[in-house]
């Protein structure tokens, strides 16, 4: 109780606006205000035991009275005794007071407040009829009520008036050591609460200055320094440690993942999965487990380890604060990062499908999609193959390993079957310490990270992209969502690229017999004429076809123009451009080749015709040549000069080949 309100006016004197060091400066007046009071008296054992203590340190060496002495609490508690004295244990009573041991001077002197000196053979327990007993009260300083009582035993007899006036004496010693430790505990309080209060005010403003530098850094490494280095600054015996769940990488060696698995992190797990500090004391050791958390959730653990000892409880509250502030500032980093992230992805989006739907050629989306991965990801090797429904396969379609071009792969090998099979993205750590399945890509170069995704048109896969790094755990979990987005605008860009050239296709071939159309062999003479030196025109005409049709139906028909047309296609070069002219004629254009060569093409041609087809038939061919050294000869002109020539043929009976 004296200690709460010593407290209490401490507070209040240091709280005087007017001047706040009032409490130093009028320290003896205000002290002299201050006093003992009855309701003090269950709490004052230690003062009085501090005081006498005193005391008897400062009369050390001077015989003030024969016999042992003792401060007696006004409830009849011995509180100290002089055992300086060389007596027996036995005298030295733990209670002075009447009930327990009798009457005393002890306890006469707290009932009449007076000196007080009783014979040995007034006392009536018997270990103290060997002594007379002296006491003299110890009154408060202005109140006048006993506080204390000084006793002594001396031996039977020896007892003067002369002795309790030296006690007398004593006891207004006593009391003035007593009340210098009343007034010491005043002032150490003081002291201690000025002490505590600027250390109060130091950590707010240190906290102060590191939530605004905290609120400065929008970047994830400059949070996590600041945090780390401001508790270096604060707390030098502290070692801190900072262990994240999130998937970052940081270049301070004291930022590190947070790892359940290990033995030594069961005081940041648990700190991190209920959100509360966790503190543990162990080998003189006091670690605390601080999580940083956002309004979002748990980012990481802040992880402290110092002698036990050096922390109270403000300092865990700062701490706890500074934890608060730093979770709230790694996530404003973390999400301002995020959204840098998000809006480059945005961007490269934008602008990748817009490079992709810029050119329909296949070819070239593939090259270009290729490349713009290989920047993306920062990886080493890519690989984009289309899956082929007539084949039921996959065929790789573009990489930077040449090898792998043009190569066929089965629905069901490696990584695309899983693929195919899933319709699921890959990412793989660790191409060597995890195999699931066998893949060449990986093989051939030595690849350890790889990144696959499937390309999906309407929900049915259409190819797969894959990427691959020489070094493990390479690709990220960003990168794994970023490729599923990218492949969706790939597949589209793909089957826009396959689309535009199948009906590019449909428009440059003939729907029966799969040759070129007429128009077509027309453009590619003109664009070779301008190119070339030389070049041969073969028109085929199959006789009597109107009688085959007429005797066998325009079914069987059609299956003629189908038999010649591929004859004539794997009769020639892939250079060669084979068209249906016409009804039942088809052209050959061969270029740079002279009219002898010409010739022997379409004797062959027609040789297999006759020897081929079923119902059988044969054909008329008529040649025609132009060269360089020539007049300049049209396309017009050469197809007149072979319609000429096949017309001779047929007037020379058919099943043969005339030169125009």
């Amino acid at each position: 109780m004296v200690r709460k309100r010593i407290f209490q006016q401490l507070h209040e004197s240091q709280n005087d606006p007017e001047n706040p060091s009032r409490t130093l400066q009028q320290l003896p007046h205000w002290l002299q205000k201050q006093e003992l009071t009855e309701a003090d008296l269950p709490y004052i054992h230690d003062l009085l035991a501090s005081g006498f203590e005193e005391w008897l340190e400062e009369v050390e060496g001077f015989p003030w009275l024969g016999g042992p002495m003792a401060l007696v609490h006004p409830d009849g508690t011995n509180v100290v005794a002089d055992r300086m004295r060389e007596e027996p244990d036995d005298v030295y009573l733990a209670f002075w007071s009447e009930e327990e041991n009798g009457p005393t001077a002890a306890s006469r002197a707290l009932v009449t407040c007076r000196p007080t000196l009783m014979r040995a053979e007034e006392h009536r327990l018997s270990k103290l009829k060997e002594y007379d007993s002296i006491a003299v009260p110890i009154f408060a300083r202005t109140t006048g009520f006993p506080c204390a009582v000084v006793a002594c035993l001396l031996p039977a007899g020896a007892a003067q008036a002369g002795d309790l006036k030296l006690l007398q004496a004593a006891a207004l010693h006593i009391r003035s050591c007593i009340y210098r430790n009343f007034e010491n505990l005043f002032v150490g309080g003081m002291l201690r609460e000025r002490k505590l209060s600027k250390k109060e005010e130091t950590r707010r403003n240190i906290l102060f200055g590191v939530m605004r530098r905290l609120n400065d850094h929008i970047d994830v490494e400059n949070v996590l320094s600041e945090v780390l280095d401001s508790l270096e600054q604060l707390y030098p015996v502290c070692k801190a440690d900072l262990f994240l769940s999130q998937d970052y990488t940081s270049p301070n060696e004291k930022v590190r993942p947070l790892a359940f698995h290990l033995n030594d992190m069961d005081l940041c797990k648990a700190a991190f999965l209920d959100g509360k500090v966790r503190e543990e004391h162990a080998e003189g050791r006091h670690r605390i487990a601080l999580p940083l958390s956002g309004k979002q959730g748990v980012y990481g653990v802040l992880r402290l380890n110092m002698p036990e000892s050096q922390f109270d409880e403000a300092d865990i509250g700062f701490l706890t604060m500074l934890a608060g502030a730093a979770g709230a500032a790694f996530e404003k980093a973390k999400l301002h990062e995020q959204a840098n992230v998000l809006v480059g992805e945005l961007r490269l989006i934008n602008e990748l499908t817009h490079r992709l739907n810029s050119s329909l050629k296949l070819s070239e989306t593939m090259q270009f999609a290729s490349a713009e991965l290989l920047a993306i990801f920062k990886s080493d090797f890519c690989c984009i193959l289309q899956f082929d429904a007539g084949l039921h396969q996959f065929v790789v379609m573009s990489s930077n390993v040449a090898e792998m071009i043009g190569e066929t792969y089965s629905k069901d090998y490696g990584f695309c079957g899983v693929m195919w099979s899933t319709k699921e993205p890959i990412i793989l750590s660790d191409y060597c310490s995890a195999t699931p399945v066998a893949s060449k890509l990986m093989d051939v170069t030595g690849s350890r990270s790889l990144l696959a995704s499937p390309l999906l048109l309407n929900g049915e896969v259409i190819g797969a992209v894959l990427i691959a790094k020489g070094e493990p755990n390479h690709f990220s979990y960003d990168n794994y969502k970023l490729l599923q987005v990218l492949s969706a605008h790939l597949g589209l860009a793909i089957s826009n690229a396959t689309l535009h050239a199948e009906v590019r296709r449909m428009v440059i071939t003939d729907n029966l017999t799969g040759l070129y159309a007429r128009h077509y062999l027309n453009e590619r003479i003109g664009r070779k004429q301008l190119r070339d030196s030389s070049g041969s025109l073969i028109v085929v005409d199959i006789d009597h076809f109107k009688k085959i049709n007429d005797t066998y139906g325009h079914q069987v028909g059609d299956d003629i123009l189908i038999q010649v047309s591929q004859i004539i296609r794997t009769s020639i070069r892939d250079s060669d451009i084979a068209a249906r002219w016409g009804g039942e004629e088809l052209a050959i254009y061969l270029p740079l080749l002279s009219l002898e060569q010409a010739q022997r093409v379409a004797e062959r041609i027609r040789q297999r015709v006759e020897a081929e087809t079923k119902p059988q038939v044969t054909v008329s061919c008529g040649i025609s040549e132009w060269r360089l050294q020539d007049d300049k000869i049209s396309v017009e002109t050469l197809f007149y000069k072979a319609d000429m020539a096949l017309y001779e043929a047929k007037h020379h009976g058919r099943n043969c080949i005339v030169v125009g």
